[in-house]
């Protein structure tokens, strides 16, 4: 019997595939001091992707996602998990140069937005939140590809 597989949908996730640094910042004020670093690396199954996140400011979690899809529908989820214990599951999507998380629940709703460059070294990006149904930015990254 033939079963639709992940590899097609998991071939359109191939732009986030590599290392990057980035900056942070809240609305309006400066960077964050440091900045922090995102590996993203095909799992050895070539079934889903590994996001390892690292950030040089205490406040800000390390972290791990695990992102994949489902080969009948191709609809995208990311596990996330830091070393709080925190581990959320996110929607997920990414079309036309456009990388997109959320989650509806407690302790509040959140949303990702990432644009790519054309030439697919930056990500510009900003996380949301809401606890009343509005969505404010909590902080903006820009992440860098490290080209070697």
């Amino acid at each position: 019997m033939d079963q639709p597989t992940h590899h097609e949908a998991l071939r359109r996730l191939e732009p986030l595939v590599g290392r990057w640094t980035f900056e942070a910042s809240f609305p309006g004020e400066d960077r964050w001091p440091g900045g922090g670093t995102m590996s993203v690396e095909w799992h050895p199954s070539d079934a889903h992707l590994v996001q390892v996140g690292t950030v040089e400011l205490p406040e800000a979690p390390a972290n791990v996602s695990v992102i994949g899809c489902d080969g009948e529908t191709g609809r995208y989820v990311q596990l996330y998990s830091d070393e709080r214990g925190v581990s959320r599951v996110y929607e997920m999507s990414f079309d036309d140069g456009e990388w997109r998380l959320w989650r509806t629940g407690q302790p509040f709703d959140q949303r990702f937005i990432g644009v790519f460059s054309e030439d697919g070294d930056t990500i510009s990006a900003r996380w949301e939140r809401s606890e009343d149904g509005e969505f404010v930015t909590d902080f903006d990254l820009v992440h860098t590809r490290v080209r070697d």
